[in-house]
């Protein structure tokens, strides 16, 4: 063993409990004053022009950081008096019309409300808003989507601009502010409207320039002018930027592509013809005949393209009688056949155009119901046109397999059909919404279709109405509206998809051609559900999915769940405002399409061009743009706004064309006997 090496030195350590332990080494706390000193001059230069910097720039940012935020409070009414003032802006007292200089064009928001009341939207109370969980802008949006005020810039700059002109009479310059909370007008010189001592506004002067002031007389909004400008606000958009494509993405200012066959136009094409604009037709056309190709190795979805491209081509040619449109119909109906080659006859959900072949989902072996149950309109009219039996025979089959099939409860079906087997699969849920909505409505339209001579469809119809009431059918607390829900395993979800408001119009379509008059009383209670679903969010417009409350423990009628809080401008809800004034002339079925389409333009148009679905409709400051403009905006919801708004029952006549479930009419075949 080793000895222990020698010590040469004595180690002392001194402390207590309380005291930090101290060692006596080399690394000895300093003060900052000798660690600067230690610095060489350079350094120190270097850190206090740093600093000055620093300083400076806090000192130039300063006022724009706190007016950004001040943005994200809510202001009180008493602030936003305080901001109009400051920037010279007065608001219009009542009765009173400032003088507007000649040539000023109004647009909608700036009627005022004293002389267009009908406008006004319904005193309906709101949902209380849900706590507020905002994330700055930045992190919801692309950086144009900063908030000013209570309205994102992407809504204001489009809704606010300046119509300067000279006076005839005085040479003097009056400038017009158009905003999206109103008319907000700069009276001319020697119209000025001023503050008493005492704040009220809209005090005058001197009884001299009172009896100046004249009342102007404005001309009532033209709705059907309004939708008119809507859609070329829309395809503004989409020729700028998505020229050619399936969808446009107005905020980003590009283009989407699911199948790459320019969905937006050819969806759009009948709506352009019925809205009048020529110029927007024309060129359409002109892509169609030397772009539109079908002959791509692209896998599209049967029904999607069936519904948006073939009915739309086949409308097209029915309003236009141009050929063109017939023989592209030709092309893309060939081309579908191979999803009927199933072991039972029920087609596929895709089918490659170019290559010829079909094939289920990657996940399943499952066809949705609605589905297949939903493209019998196109199909049966392209053999019509063709006299080529085939595209009428492959959907007529699938038609007498479902008739037959067993698993219904009450004439209503599952969501899904087994494309091997031929037979309802997941049989346990029933619903009116996604994956089994157009069902029900195709069977009702086939038989107005075929001049209502196929009895089978129609005692489908009627059965399954009768299911409705039985299983789904419910009424909300306190209010008492009437609700279509889902049943699962035999309980009922309180649940309605916004698709669901297809029924009241479909309802009253089948009145009107003299079935049960009970199924009309039950299309006005549901259409008054389906005006709740806009009226009690704060955006005015509705969310997808609504949960109804049977028991008055809060109050309220509606719940919105946050994932089911978007809106992707639907047409379910307009498509029954239109029936319903078709048939009832009641005005006030035009005034909730018109309250519907002043919350698109206030919360979903985008200035460049275009309009957008929205995230969250409880939020009226910020909605949360999603960047997409679906191809049935134009397709079908301008369509049937624009066909709500006119005055013409002709165009477009419900006894001689029925709509496909993408809005695209087809004629009721003439009778043969």
């Amino acid at each position: 063993m080793y000895s222990p090496q020698r010590k040469d030195f004595v180690s002392l350590t001194l402390g207590d409990q309380h005291s930090r332990s101290y060692t006596n080494g080399k690394h000895r706390r300093q003060s900052c004053w000798r660690k600067w000193k230690q610095l060489s001059r350079l350094q120190r230069s270097l850190i206090l022009f740093l600093l000055a910097f620093l300083f400076i720039c806090g000192i130039l940012f300063y006022p724009s950081l706190t007016e950004q935020w001040r943005g994200l409070s809510d202001r009180s009414l008493k602030e936003d008096w305080v901001e109009m003032d400051n920037r010279g802006l007065r608001p219009i007292p009542p009765g009173l019309i400032p003088k507007i200089p000649p040539g000023v064009v109004l647009g909608v928001q700036d009627i005022p409300p004293e002389v267009m009341p009908e406008i006004q939207r319904p005193s309906i109370p709101l949902l209380p808003k849900p706590p507020a969980m905002r994330k700055p802008p930045s992190k919801r949006g692309p950086p144009v989507l900063q908030k000013r005020g209570n309205v994102s810039d992407w809504q204001v700059k489009d809704g606010e601009e300046a119509m300067v002109r000279r006076d005839e009479d005085g040479g003097k310059e009056a400038k017009t502010v158009i905003s999206w909370r109103g008319a907000m007008i700069e009276a001319e010189q020697g119209t000025e409207l001023q503050s008493t001592a005492h704040g009220k506004e809209g005090t005058v002067a001197d009884d001299e320039e009172a009896a100046n002031l004249k009342p102007v007389t404005v001309k009532a909004v033209d709705r059907v002018e309004v939708v008119q400008e809507a859609f070329r606000h829309a395809w503004k958009g989409y020729k700028a930027f998505a020229w050619g494509h399936d969808e446009l993405k107005p905020i980003s200012k590009t283009h989407g592509e699911w199948f790459g066959l320019g969905l937006t136009l050819i969806d759009a094409l009948d709506t352009m013809w019925i809205l009048g604009l020529k110029d927007e037709f024309a060129e359409a056309r002109k892509w169609v005949e030397t772009e539109l190709s079908f002959s791509k190795n692209v896998d599209v979805n049967l029904f999607e393209s069936t519904i948006r491209i073939l009915g739309g081509l086949l409308s097209t040619y029915h309003l236009t009688g141009d050929t063109l449109f017939l023989d592209k119909a030709k092309d893309i109906g060939f081309r579908l056949m191979p999803a009927f080659k199933t072991p039972s006859k029920i087609p596929y959900s895709d089918v490659n155009i170019g290559k010829g072949t079909a094939h289920p989902p990657r996940w399943t072996t499952d066809s949705t119901v609605a589905e297949v149950t939903s493209i019998q309109l196109e199909f049966r009219e392209l053999s019509r046109l063709t006299q080529d039996p085939q595209y009428q025979n492959a959907v007529e089959e699938v038609t007498r397999q479902v008739h037959r099939l067993e698993g219904k409860r009450d004439g209503l079906v599952p969501m899904f059909i087994n494309t091997n087997s031929g037979k309802f699969t997941r049989r346990g849920a029933f619903t009116l919404g996604a994956r089994a909505d157009s069902y029900y409505e195709y069977l009702l339209k086939q038989w107005l279709q075929g001049g209502k001579k196929e009895t089978e469809l129609l005692e489908d119809y009627l059965q399954a109405i009768e299911g409705v009431k039985k299983n789904l059918l419910r009424q909300t607390s306190p209010s008492k509206l009437t609700f279509v829900g889902e049943l699962s395993n035999g309980h009922l979800n309180p649940k309605m998809d916004h698709l669901v408001c297809f029924l009241p119009g479909t309802l009253a379509l089948g009145a009107h051609n003299g079935l049960p008059a009970d199924h009309m009383d039950l299309a006005l209670q549901l259409m008054e559900t389906c005006h709740q679903m806009y009226a009690q969010m704060e955006t005015g417009l509705s969310p997808e999915i609504a949960h109804f409350n049977l028991q008055s423990n809060n109050g309220r009628d509606i719940d919105v769940k946050p994932a089911d809080r978007h809106n992707l401008l639907r047409p379910e809800t307009i498509e029954s405002l239109f029936y319903m004034y078709r048939f009832t002339k009641d005005s006030k079925y035009r005034d909730w399409g018109w309250d519907i389409l002043q919350s698109f333009n206030k919360y979903t148009r985008v200035p460049s061009g275009g309009y957008t679905s929205i995230s969250n409709v409880r939020d009226p400051v910020y909605p949360s743009p999603r960047d997409k403009m679906e191809s049935f905006f134009l397709g079908e919801t301008l369509k049937y706004l624009f066909l709500l708004f006119s005055d013409d029952n002709e165009l477009i006549s419900l006894d001689k064309y029925v709509f496909n479930t993408e809005a695209h009419p087809l004629p009721i075949w003439p009778s043969t006997s």
